[in-house]
């Protein structure tokens, strides 16, 4: 998410963007929006993030969803003075200082929902005003999921209150007020779109469950002759008629059946044994798309496409450092691209620890080449966010010991977009650091081999 507001402001401010990212930009005036529970606030994350936002100065708009729980535990538990708005109540800005912008707002005040978010999002699009809008007294008609009951942990007086101030009833109520529909009127919509819903949800179900019926009766089709040339045509048989009793196969049963047959007939040959074999291949290749698609890149500009340009060496080369090197090729892509652009601790004023990027910074600007707090976790949100709006960061973490900060994000996040979104989008981010410097344990870490066995 912070990644995503940095665009705005990146568009914005690079002259040389104006054209060619139509598709990303509308000349920067975007804002980013995010959500989250009130308990979550807890994780560092949510903190390492508001501080980067507050410090960079972009547009981004989080609402904090607060009913006053986090699952079974009271907010009381979970957060300072029981309020996050008050808890980051420093964070608010006094006239001249960088900051975020604090709102409050009950759930179920839809007037009062409409005025905060207009004036909220005017700011933050306007002044590039990250801006925080705390919710609060949301309502959970069934607790925390289907699964629990809350009556567990809420008392008869809450729960009472909840279904008082429920948030659909109240926007019920506002609709009345200002007279958009009456009572009448919301009952005859509410009836009609339970029906449609009970339709529909009728219709996918059994739109989903035809094809996998009849995969399952292609799996059957083709199990069933090894029943009368087996020598484990009993086990056989009993393996298809467990299939044929499910109501409801699913892929994962049609796949095991298939395979607990041909377990069973490994050592024969025979016609049948040879079809089950192939069928059983050709089948998990069909479905292949449907789990295991995009976990590499299928467009025309992936690695494997692009042609190898081969080293040309001087017969007298001149001898220069290898951060000489290093900054050179950096100006060059830096020249050729202006979607490139770097970030990350001591990489913008003195050019990074190693001084591969020394007066890049004075060169390009601040705005590509840039420093940033002690934060591997959201340099690497920073990355991914903009990277999904069509630039090209490079984000650097400044040693590989501290690359583990960000693990969680690089493996959940940033190695999943392409495959989770089935091709739809992509984060072409590179992530830059160094290890091996012998200055003591927390530099000179070589964990390069744990890296290449992440997922």
């Amino acid at each position: 998410m912070l990644g995503l507001a940095q665009a705005s402001k990146v568009f914005k401010k690079n002259p040389l963007l104006s054209e060619g990212f139509e598709k990303f930009t509308k000349g920067g005036n975007e804002v980013a929006f995010g959500t989250i529970g009130d308990a979550s606030t807890s994780e560092g994350l949510f903190w390492e993030t508001m501080n980067a936002a507050s410090v960079m100065k972009v547009p981004m708009c989080m609402s904090v969803w607060d009913d006053g729980y986090g699952i079974s535990v009271p907010k009381k538990f979970q957060t300072t003075k029981g309020s996050i708005s008050k808890a980051l109540a420093g964070f608010d800005p006094m006239p001249g200082e960088n900051g975020v912008k604090i709102y409050k707002v009950k759930g179920w005040n839809y007037p009062d929902l409409m005025k905060i978010y207009e004036e909220a999002v005017h700011v933050c699009r306007s002044q590039h005003q990250p801006v925080l809008i705390h919710v609060e007294d949301l309502t959970q008609p069934q607790g925390h999921s289907t699964s629990g009951s809350h009556e567990r942990y809420k008392s008869p007086e809450r729960l009472k209150w909840a279904e008082e101030f429920d948030c659909i009833r109240k926007f019920g109520e506002f609709i009345q007020e200002i007279k958009i529909a009456t009572q009448e009127e919301l009952d005859e919509i509410r009836a009609a779109a339970k029906k449609q819903v009970r339709t529909l949800q009728k219709e996918a179900w059994a739109e989903f469950r035809a094809l996998l019926d009849s995969e399952a009766a292609e799996a059957v089709s083709v199990m069933e002759p090894l029943v009368s040339v087996s020598n484990s045509s009993s086990e056989v048989a009993a393996l298809i008629q467990k299939l044929v009793s499910d109501t409801e196969p699913i892929r994962r049963s049609i796949v095991a059946t298939a395979k607990k047959v041909m377990r069973l007939v490994i050592n024969e040959q025979s016609a049948e044994r040879t079809a089950l074999n192939g069928w059983l291949k050709g089948y998990q290749l069909r479905t292949q798309n449907t789990y295991s698609s995009y976990l590499y890149s299928k467009s025309e500009k992936r690695v494997g496409n692009i042609a190898e340009v081969k080293a040309e060496y001087s017969d007298s080369p001149e001898m220069v450092d290898g951060r000489i090197v290093l900054r050179g090729n950096f100006e060059k892509i830096f020249d050729k691209y202006p979607e490139v652009l770097t970030f990350g601790e001591d990489t913008g004023k003195i050019g990074g620890v190693n001084q591969s990027m020394e007066g890049m910074q004075e060169k390009f600007g601040a705005l590509r080449v840039a420093d940033t707090g002690i934060r591997e976790a959201t340099i690497l949100g920073q990355g991914i966010g903009m990277s999904m709006r069509g630039l090209r960061p490079i984000a650097e973490i400044q040693y590989l010991d501290y690359l583990y900060y960000a693990l969680q994000i690089m493996r959940d996040d940033l190695s999943t977009v392409h495959y989770r979104t089935h091709g739809g989008q992509k984060a072409p981010l590179i992530v830059r650091t160094r290890g091996h410097r012998l200055e003591g344990i927390w530099h000179a870490g070589d964990h390069l081999w744990e890296l290449s066995l992440t997922p």
